[in-house]
């Protein structure tokens, strides 16, 4: 019997073992395919190295064209900026000023993209007469990090940006606007402290927290229930990036806001899912809109909808951004 009793203990502790191996390896994969920018994100986006749309693989949508890049990079009142952020990063922002215009919006581009496909949404913002900052997020674009942080980490770059605009214009009045990852980030943002330069909100079809939009996409992508998976790559996330994926919360965040928020998303967006929208609005204490782009998808409502898109986007920003241009 004693015999019997000390395999069976060897068999579970082998089992148990290997199990804790296994959950171990998938959550640095995890990990990996999430959060490390070097790692093909082709499983989560898919690849289709026939289309010509420039963002297909990420989530700044619209077709950025060579006409809209021109514009950014080769307008006269274009320039380069960087700066260190709290961590010691080396973080590369595209300006465009408007030395006639107090009113400055901050555009944030979405997950594995990059500033500069932010260019068709800066020409509409110049065009209503704002100054223009568009970041290329941590381990994005030409700026320094080795992980992405999903919005959380990035929100302390983008409250350095406010700073910067108002230490040039202590009459500044301020817009964040983001899409998806950017959503996620202006809305971390909303949750700090803020000055009050710092007028209103645009998000476009952010998620309510990356625990939420991680155990979404590991039920999608690979069946499996967030138990234990996401708990141990949270840990990993703690040990590698700094930061539990509990902690990064917009929807904690929206809910400590004082800044009038426009909510946007598509009715088809089953990336980052809709239902996501209504509990955003819900929670936010504000003066708020929301505005849902029928048969719109992950980051297409300004495709799909220009013109209501745009018109409802410009009447928000009216009520509170008043400076003449």
């Amino acid at each position: 019997m004693k015999k019997i009793k000390i395999a069976l203990i060897g068999v579970v502790s082998v089992v148990l073992l290997g199990a804790t191996t296994g959950v171990a390896f998938g959550a640095n994969y995890l990990y990996d395919l999430a959060l490390n920018p070097t790692t093909s994100k082709d499983l989560i986006f898919g690849s289709d190295d026939s289309t010509e749309d420039t963002v297909s693989q990420n989530e700044t949508s619209g077709v950025v064209t060579v006409d809209d890049t021109t514009w950014l990079l080769q307008h006269s009142g274009y320039q380069d900026v960087f700066m260190t952020s709290r961590d010691g990063l080396q973080l590369h922002n595209y300006i465009i000023e408007q030395p006639e215009s107090n009113k400055w919006v901050i555009a944030v581009h979405g997950y594995t993209s990059e500033g500069v496909n932010m260019a068709p949404y800066a020409k509409k913002f110049h065009e209503m007469g704002y100054n223009i900052i568009i970041p290329d997020l941590r381990a994005h674009g030409t700026s320094e990090g080795d992980y992405i942080g999903m919005g959380w980490d990035e929100r302390f770059d983008i409250i350095d940006l406010i700073d910067y605009v108002i230490a040039k214009d202590s009459d500044a009045e301020i817009a964040l606007f983001g899409v998806s990852m950017g959503a996620a980030t202006v809305m971390n943002v909303s949750g700090e402290p803020l000055p009050s330069n710092v007028k209103a909100i645009i998000e476009d079809c952010g998620y309510t927290s990356v625990w939420d939009q991680f155990s979404y996409q590991l039920k999608d992508l690979f069946g499996l229930p967030a138990f234990p998976m996401m708990h141990s790559a949270s840990l990993v996330g703690k040990l590698r990036a700094g930061y539990w994926i509990g902690e990064a919360s917009p929807i904690t965040q929206v809910q400590k806001s004082q800044t009038p928020t426009l909510f946007i998303h598509g009715d088809q967006d089953d990336f980052v899912p809709y239902f996501m929208l209504e509990e955003l609005y819900e929670a936010a204490p504000v003066e708020k809109e929301k505005l849902v782009i029928e048969g719109a998808g992950h980051a297409k409502s300004n495709k799909v909808n220009p013109e209501l898109y745009w018109s409802t986007i410009t009447n928000f920003l009216d009520k509170y951004v008043t400076s003449a241009q």
